[in-house]
């Protein structure tokens, strides 16, 4: 009788040594992350009055709810806005991280400067997908936890230049309004420091020349993608070159609007062609009054919902890849089309 009794407690002990074991194994990370209720998401602004960025982030809350509603998993997004300073964004990111969110998404302010969010971020063991602001490749190569979601500026800049080539070959006069067989134009470019705005200075001018349009720049200028700024030096251009510019060229479509409030300020009635690039809703809404020619859509849903989907992947420990496909397991560039203003009327 004795001895069944120490076979049975010998027994039980080695039960309760086994779920005390299992208990430990989920208070020290043992539980799958694929187990997991919720999540947690921080997302860092370079600014969050960007239209373009701002359209964004309203895409990446729509998908969050969705995403709770068809997963069931609760999905808590903090959204921080840096207002275009660096220090501002990495006091925030070192919030996320020490709050030990699941995924950040960073829009940098300054890319060069990706290289301390990397830092904390692998220190943390938390993955970073940054958007719209391509770091260097040489930070990018640095670990299997960053992503990068974006558009190809190059991309956005050939179809912004055929948008101009197209009518040109159709109707010359319709960007050579004095006929003196030159177009003169202005271009109006983001920060100086941003990838895209110099890819787009560069390949919109030369996919033009490629088409045979024959230009002649006037002058040019940063505007840093703000519509004020780009309206102010509209206006200077304006008395500059009184009546001779043709055609304004433009890095965003902010900068394309504050072109077109200036004209109209300045009572210039010729059909001065103005072309953006991004196809935000206030860039759409000037295609359709007119204030525009041209822009370059790209999908924000698109990008919203990439964005979200890696953040939710890693997250919850599943393979990224099979979620997105990514080039070299770590770019995805979103898709993108050219917009007139006889296309959208």
């Amino acid at each position: 009788m004795k001895k069944r009794t120490h076979i049975w407690l010998a027994a039980a002990a080695a039960v309760i040594a086994v779920l005390a074991g299992t208990m430990i194994m989920k208070n020290n990370g043992g539980e799958k992350k694929e187990d997991k209720k919720s999540i947690r998401v921080g997302v860092a602004l370079y600014r969050g009055d960007d239209p373009f960025i701002n359209n964004i982030r309203s895409k990446l809350e729509e998908k969050a709810k969705s995403y709770e509603k068809g997963t069931g998993v609760k999905v808590v997004m903090d959204v921080a806005d840096a207002k275009g300073n660096q220090n501002t964004q990495n006091s925030q990111v070192d919030r996320f991280l020490s709050l030990g969110y699941d995924a950040i998404c960073v829009n940098m302010v300054d890319r060069s400067a990706a290289s301390y969010v990397i830092n904390k971020a692998m220190d943390a063991d938390i993955p970073v997908i940054f958007f719209n602001r391509e770091p260097v490749e040489e930070d990018m190569k640095r670990w299997e936890k960053l992503y990068y979601v974006g558009e190809d500026a190059k991309e956005s800049a050939v179809l912004q230049g055929n948008i101009l080539v197209d009518l040109y070959r159709s109707n010359p006069d319709g960007l050579d309004l004095d006929g003196n067989g030159k177009v003169s134009y202005v271009l109006l470019e983001g920060e100086s420091s941003h990838q895209d705005s110099l890819i787009r200075t560069e390949w919109s001018i030369q996919t033009l020349k490629d088409g045979g349009v024959p230009l002649e720049k006037l002058t040019g200028g940063i505007a840093n993608w703000d519509r004020s700024q780009a309206s102010a030096l509209m206006e200077q251009w304006m008395e500059e070159f009184p009546r001779e510019i043709e055609l304004v060229i433009c890095n965003n479509d902010e900068m394309a609007l504050g072109a077109a409030d200036a004209l109209e300020r300045g009572g210039d009635t010729r059909p001065v062609k103005i072309v953006g690039i991004d196809g935000t809703p206030q860039g759409l809404e000037g295609l359709k009054t007119g204030k525009l020619f041209g822009t370059v859509q790209c999908d924000s849903e698109e990008y919203a919902d990439v964005i979200f989907e890696i953040a939710a992947a890693e997250s919850l420990g599943q393979n990224v890849q099979d979620k997105v496909e990514l080039k070299q397991g770590k770019y995805y560039q979103c898709s993108q089309m050219a917009l007139t203003s006889d296309s959208v009327r």
